[in-house]
């Protein structure tokens, strides 16, 4: 049994918090409000994330950072990503020594275009973090926390530290697999934030099945296009973190992108979309940064522009729709073949 310190009381934060309970370590489990803190600790309960679950006893939230990451080495980040460079500057007033830090939040960080581990490196000094590991996969934190059938990817520059935290998570509901290819698990748990919003625009559309196929298996050679393009090993598009995250994402009431995106069809404002929903929808963010990125690397992303022009430009989403129909022809698998033939196997790449 370890002690745990999980940072974000969110409803993903809570599910893992819930899984690492399950397995029987000492978790402790950081939130801002004190009000949640209380209703966790006497009632066992986060309505507003988890409504109707129950939560192990085991989990102890508290508000103090300092108190939640004392005399551990593991520490679990589950915060938006909007939020992640002000929570490491506190924890680096906290931490007294370096500690395996892993990371579950799904986003790039607008101008600096870092992945959530660079933001981390870029904040937390070399002697504070022993090792740094990212937890991505298709898993909606309500279906977690009623312990269905969940697997996830963990990857990180240092093979050990990943399998490590397979270890502290993995159960019979929870199975964790790893991959050495963190570049391509980071930017396929982000990107496809993107493309949920995009199907859930074309439902809010009134758009069918064949619509959403379309976005779904063109979003994701457009996300293994600029992955590949920043080093990513293609084939891991093809897993838990690729084309798993994105049918999850993009098929279930459950996501909130998915959600955003369907009020955005349906005619509703930005604004009026982020002030309904009451939690974050990392796509938005996540589009401005892959619109740069895209620029940046010289990679063509048609879907993430255009949903870039809806969100931040006023375009009609029906016109986006157009915009996208009316390319010029093309060849459907002539770059994939291109990405492929060229890609390093994962015993000929390197660890970043």
């Amino acid at each position: 049994m370890k002690k745990i310190a999980v940072i974000g009381a969110g409803s993903w934060g809570t599910a893992l918090a819930l899984v690492l309970a399950d397995n029987r370590h000492d978790v402790r489990l950081w939130a801002r409000r004190k009000e949640q803190v209380d209703e966790i600790n006497e009632r066992h309960t986060n309505e507003k994330y988890l409504p109707n679950i129950d939560l192990p006893e085991n989990i102890i939230a508290t508000d103090d950072l300092a108190e939640a990451v004392k005399d551990t080495d593991t520490v679990l980040l589950v915060t938006p990503t909007s939020a992640m460079r002000e929570i490491l500057q506190q924890l680096k007033g906290c931490l007294e020594e370096g500690v395996t830090l892993i990371h579950a939040s799904k986003g790039i960080e607008p101008d600096t275009l870092f992945r959530v581990s660079e933001v981390i490196e870029d904040e937390l000094p070399e002697t504070l973090r022993r090792a740094i590991v990212v937890l991505s996969g298709p898993s909606h934190a309500e279906e977690v926390s009623l312990r269905q059938p969940t697997t996830v990817t963990v990857s990180s520059k240092d093979q050990q530290a990943a399998e490590q935290v397979q270890d502290l998570f993995i159960n019979p509901n929870f199975r964790v697999y790893t991959n050495p290819d963190i570049v391509g698990v980071e930017l396929g748990g982000s990107l496809k934030n993107i493309i949920a919003l995009g199907a859930g625009l074309s439902d809010g559309l009134g758009y069918g099945d064949n619509a959403k196929a379309a976005l779904l298996t063109r979003g994701l050679a457009e996300i293994a296009r600029l992955g590949s393009n920043m080093g990513a090993q293609p084939l891991t598009f093809a897993g838990l973190s690729g084309i798993g995250d994105l049918v999850v994402t993009c098929t279930s009431v459950h996501s909130r992108n998915w959600r955003a995106g369907n009020m955005l069809g349906k005619g509703n404002s930005l604004e009026e979309v982020l002030e309904n929903m009451g939690m974050v929808v990392e796509g938005v963010r996540t589009t401005k940064a892959a619109y740069q990125l895209a620029k940046k690397e010289g990679v063509e992303m048609p879907i993430t522009n255009e949903l870039y022009e809806v969100l931040f430009h006023s375009k009609s989403p029906k016109e986006a729709v157009d915009s996208l129909m009316m390319r010029s022809r093309t060849n459907e698998v002539e770059d994939l073949t291109s990405m492929i033939s060229k890609a390093p196997t994962f015993n000929e790449k390197k660890p970043e």
